[in-house]
């Protein structure tokens, strides 16, 4: 069983305020799916309102983000599968939910875990 990321920016799922509580109701009826099949790892979104920070070895603490971050923002749900095309497959359903496209990045094996 491998790992996969399944994301989306905040900024992609364009969708009236009247449709949000559906958006709501849809996408959590595809992660009680997916925990019900026993996929379901981690899940959930950005908080946009706490800033990111920088952390360095000795504690000290920074603002800010590496700028290859600096948009990471949106839903993430963190699914292990059997196989890619599962992966695909609960993307599918998770953009058909959110009404917008979702990424799928795969994690890659950890040999000591």
């Amino acid at each position: 069983m491998s790992k996969y990321l399944v994301s989306f920016p905040s900024g992609a799922m364009d969708v009236s305020v009247e449709e949000l509580p559906a958006v709501s109701e849809a996408s959590h009826a595809v992660v009680q799916q997916a925990k019900e099949a026993g996929v379901w790892v981690f899940g959930g979104g950005i908080d946009e309102r706490v800033a990111p920070v920088l952390v360095d070895g000795d504690g000290t603490v920074r603002e800010g983000t590496y700028p290859q971050t600096r948009q990471l923002a949106g839903g993430y749900a963190v699914l292990e599968l059997v196989s890619y095309q599962e992966a695909l497959v609960w993307a599918a359903r998770l953009a058909a939910a959110c009404r917008c496209a979702q990424e799928v990045r795969a994690f890659a094996d950890d040999p000591a875990g």
